[in-house]
């Protein structure tokens, strides 16, 4: 089987092409034939090796994934044999208080295909059953595979975390980035007002094509000020704070969400180790609250929502499977609005 592993951690050179055993579905897992699986910034971090994490090699990166099932194994269901699907990214036990409480994403044995466990940079994986969702009809599956990762992180995020309400006004940081393209539309579909930040004109463009009520360039050192002259943002501040950069904007998040409003973040693009003046948050009673994926129920409502037209995957850019390590490379840029894909 054909696949794009890592052997170590390193550049986007590191990426190579490798023939791997022909997967096979054990108990309860199926085997799905991927169409299609997008790139995230996970893998580049993965690529590039994190603290603490120790991979078996060779690798296989990937977390978004749609494709079709081509085998089930015992105890599942044969109606998945032949059927489109999408695939949850995250796998947990099942059986612990967390997972039969619906916070699956917060059980001991969480694991994020292609972070801790092989993913879908290939041509077939085994996945647990569970992981299985219909594809959307009408998407196809380049679409399909934009939705997963990012759609369910900027859910958990706005929906479950910050519970965005109607007339809310979100700021979100990288709005090009495939979680900030999310988090427009679900603030939207929320009824709240957007304020996107990006940094070219042209990705704000696109951010207003979505439905962001004003957009400022993150390149301009004036940024702050210019969130602040907005008469409906002004010395109050916004609701919430979509974060997802860290270290470069983090000062400022906590300067312009007003008093008792709440901040969410889910990543630090720009370096983890940020500061935070204790009196911002304790005076003006904020909420800091911190985010990764979502419950694999989310999915859900979220592809429902995609099927209905109300959410979007947007795709900036498809790249052959063997061209993985280009596509790292192009998405390290930053120049692209909305989601990587690798088809095999």
């Amino acid at each position: 089987m054909r696949a794009v592993v890592l052997r170590r951690h390193g550049d986007p050179s590191v990426l190579e092409r490798a023939d791997l055993p022909e997967p096979t579905a054990g108990p309860g897992q199926a085997v799905v034939e991927v169409r299609a699986c997008a790139v995230n910034r996970l893998d580049l971090w993965v690529r590039g090796g994190l603290p603490g994490m120790r991979l078996p090699l060779p690798h296989v990166l990937g977390s978004d994934i749609a494709g079709v099932v081509s085998a089930v194994g015992a105890g599942v269901d044969a109606g998945w044999l032949g059927r489109e699907v999408v695939v949850s990214p995250g796998t947990a036990c099942g059986v612990c208080e967390a997972c039969l409480s619906g916070w699956d994403n917060l059980c001991p044995r969480y694991a994020i295909l292609g972070e801790q466990i092989g993913g879908g940079y290939c041509e077939r994986l085994a996945v647990p059953a569970p992981n299985l969702l219909a594809k959307p009809a009408g998407l196809d599956f380049v679409q399909a595979a934009a939705v997963p990762l990012t759609f369910l992180t900027a859910w958990q995020m706005l929906a479950v975390r910050a519970q965005v309400k109607p007339g809310q006004t979100v700021l979100i940081h990288a709005v090009g980035s495939g979680v900030g393209v999310a988090g427009l539309q679900i603030a939207r579909l929320h009824g709240a007002r957007v304020i996107a930040l990006a940094s070219s004109e042209a990705k704000l463009a696109r951010a207003r094509e979505l439905g962001a009520e004003a957009t400022i360039l993150s390149s301009e050192t004036t940024w702050e000020k210019e969130v602040r002259a907005l008469p409906w943002v002004g010395k109050r501040g916004v609701d919430v704070v979509f974060e997802h950069t860290g270290a470069a904007t983090w000062e400022a998040s906590l300067r312009l969400c007003r008093r008792g409003g709440v901040i969410v973040t889910c990543g630090a693009s720009s370096g983890h180790a940020a500061t935070t003046d204790l009196r911002q948050v304790f005076f003006r009673q904020l909420q800091v609250l911190g985010s990764t994926m979502g419950s694999k129920s989310l999915l859900f409502p979220i592809l429902g929502h995609v099927e209905r037209g109300a959410l979007r995957p947007i795709v900036d850019r498809t790249f052959p499977l063997d061209q993985a390590a280009e596509a790292h490379r192009y998405l390290d840029r930053r120049e692209q609005f909305g989601k990587v894909v690798l088809v095999p």
